[in-house]
Parts: structure tokens; sequence; C-alpha cells
């Protein structure tokens, strides 16, 4: 079976079951902080969850973006990170969560983390729709994590390879052939 019936991609997790986690994912930021939160969202991969996760939240959410880099167009992580895009708005005494496509090294988490983290806000959470607990690097604390993966590169849902497949509605693995 192939995601949505793309070549080259094989599905590992349906859209109807990621939007089933989504929903449980908003239930409890809503426990943990019912009078709201600032959600900063890790461009470019994690603007489709933020969007679904925004509206199952509804009220008392702020949203501000920022973008970092450690692959490039490679499919796996220089171990170098860049900050492409900084907050429009300051953090200062606030109750940030941090939302992440995917937590693989966790590199570029843990300097995300360190960067935030000396702005001054209340708190710092972080959510992650995917996480490759084979593929640490890094010890990074994720509170919220959607699906835990296995070590193989996968697209879908707002992760890519090249610019392509974030459209997906599933996530799915794509066939080394393609990046190889």
């Amino acid at each position: 079976m192939t995601a949505q019936g793309v070549q080259d991609v094989q599905a590992l997790i349906s859209a109807a079951d990621i939007q089933a986690r989504v929903q449980a994912l908003a239930g409890e930021i809503r426990r943990d902080h019912p009078h709201g939160v600032h959600l900063v969202c890790v461009l470019k991969g994690a603007f489709v969850f933020l969007s679904d996760l925004s509206r199952a939240l509804a009220n008392g959410v702020t949203l501000d973006f920022i973008a970092v880099s450690s692959y490039g167009q490679g499919s796996t992580s220089s171990g170098q990170v860049q900050l492409l895009k900084d907050l429009d708005s300051p953090i200062e005494g606030r109750d940030v969560v941090i939302v992440e496509d995917i937590v693989d090294t966790g590199l570029t988490l843990a300097y995300l983390i360190q960067n935030l983290k000396s702005r001054g806000p209340a708190s710092i959470e972080v959510m992650a729709m995917f996480r490759k607990p084979e593929a640490l690097r890094s010890p990074v604390e994720v509170k919220y994590v959607g699906f835990d993966l296995p070590n193989e590169f996968v697209v879908g849902y707002g992760l890519d390879y090249a610019g392509r497949y974030r459209n997906l509605r599933d996530v799915g693995t794509l066939s080394p052939h393609v990046y190889s």
C-alpha cells in the first residue's frame, strides 16, 4: 500500500489516525494550560500540525513561527543548526510550547530550547507529532508526543524530502532509491 497512491511512499500512519491523535494532544494541552499557551511552530514541517492543533485548541492560543535547519536538501542531519527565521514577538513571561514536526537526533531541538530559554519565558515545553527514539543523539524532553516512528526516512503531514511530499495526509517511509 502506498500513501494516498503516491509511488515511492509506503504508508505508516493514516490520516485518520493522525487526526485522532491531534485531538488527543489538544486535550492534553487544554488540561495542562487551561488559561492558554503560546505555540511556537518550527517551520517548515510543523505548519501542518500547528494548523490542525491550533484549531483543535480553539481559545487561549497565540502563535509564532521560527525556522531552523540542520538538513539542507539531504536526508540526514548535518549536526549544525542554522537559525533561518526568528520569532516576531517576545516570549518573556509566557508559557511556551514548541511545536515540532519530528524529533530524530534531537540536536536541532536542543539548540532551539537553549535559544528560547535565554529569552525568559515562564515555561518551555515541547510537543512533537513524531519522534524517532532510536535516532536520538541529544537528550531532549518531549512532553507531548504524537507517534514514535522507526529510524527510517519518513515523509507526509509536513515532513518532506527536498521540499516534496509535505502535502500528503498520511505519513510513510520514502523508498531509499529516491534519496540515494
